[in-house]
């Protein structure tokens, strides 16, 4: 079961690499190849205490037949050591159907739980720490969906995967950060339209809205509370204080940080860019934990690290996921009825290639 979650790692963009044992500096510490991942953000004194936790779950995952699905903004010591499958939103919802364990411990934050369920109906699905939300999720809700609709009839609603099960049924796609502009442009031709809404997220709708001028975004005023603290003076300063750095931001930040990057993309491009290009030094403005865990990659690199850390990503620690594995507590349930329509949403994002 195992080795197929382990092939899916190894096929992510930002996976780590199997990495050489530390030398004479690790000498006696437990797991050392995994240590030697996580080495740049854990001391030697503190690792046998993440060990332990380490140990335990991957003992209870064979017991239980889990697997851990970890988001890219995850910490080092869960992404490096203990997630069998990592990536973005979209890769996340590509794998979870594709999961044969009975039980899906979803290292992110509550929206993700409920795709992963979603795509699982049968499976279980245990959220580490219930109060794993987030702001963007958390700004829009079905009843305001139909009453956009009845405000723009027969305009097709497209909805970020950042939503509630609840928002998504009142959907007729998803779409993730990584596939926005392939989705909006797929439901524009085959709806036959040149008007979308495009929810909840006010920012990623602005700058996909620059990519496709052709199609009218109708958009809500979600934010993403890490990407809308950046601002474009943060770029000219981080530009002023790194010379040469390669600047790499999220489209959840407001449209002006993105005139301001060299680049802009979900984290899996941002972490393809940096594998492709090789920048000497380079900046990711989204959440600091995907640096950390992008650099395990790419130890020549510079990362320069502006730390707007997600509050909520910070909920899920190893110890709440051992203890999800041995309780079997904090299951995701979702009203049969709801998924349904839920489901289909995800799943037409899902067929787009």
């Amino acid at each position: 079961m195992l080795d197929a979650a382990i092939a899916a790692r190894e096929e992510a963009a930002i996976a780590p690499p199997d990495l050489p044992r530390r030398d004479s500096g690790t000498a006696g510490l437990p797991l050392p190849d995994l240590y030697a991942r996580v080495a740049r953000h854990i001391t030697p004194a503190e690792w046998p205490l993440h060990a332990r936790e380490v140990e335990a779950i991957q003992r209870l995952k064979r017991e239980r037949n889990a697997v851990i699905l970890g988001h890219n903004y995850q910490a080092p010591e869960i992404f490096n050591t203990v997630a069998d499958i990592v990536g973005d939103s979209l890769a996340l919802a590509r794998e979870a159907v594709n999961v044969e364990a009975d039980v899906i411990v979803m290292a992110g934050v509550h929206f993700m739980a409920e795709t992963a369920k979603l795509l699982n109906p049968s499976k279980t699905v245990l959220m580490p720490d219930m109060g794993a939300g987030c702001s963007l999720a958390d700004s829009i809700t079905g009843a305001d969906i139909r009453l956009l609709r009845q405000h723009y009839p027969g305009v097709p609603v497209v909805t970020y995967v950042n939503t509630s099960a609840e928002v998504k049924a009142e959907s007729d796609y998803c779409c993730t950060s990584g596939n926005a502009v392939k989705v909006v442009r797929h439901v524009a031709k085959e709806w036959g339209v040149n008007r979308i809404l495009m929810l909840p997220d006010e920012y990623l709708a602005q700058n996909v809205q620059k990519q496709v001028p052709e199609i009218e975004l109708i958009a809500w005023k979600g934010h993403c509370e890490v990407h809308e603290r950046f601002t474009p003076q943060d770029i000219r300063d981080l530009r002023d204080n790194h010379p040469g750095v390669v600047v790499l931001a999220h489209p959840e930040c407001p449209p002006e940080v993105v005139a301001e990057a060299d680049y802009a993309g979900s984290t899996a491009d941002m972490a393809n860019y940096v594998g492709s290009h090789k920048p000497g030094r380079v900046v990711l403005i989204t959440e600091c934990s995907m640096a950390d865990n992008v650099a395990v990659n790419h130890p020549d690199i510079e990362f320069v690290r502006p730390c707007n850390l997600c509050p909520h990503m910070r909920r899920i620690t190893l110890a709440n996921i051992r203890r999800a594995l041995e309780t079997m507590q904090g299951a995701v349930e979702i009203d049969p009825a709801l998924a349904e329509r839920a489901r289909a949403a995800v799943e037409r994002m899902i067929a787009i290639r």
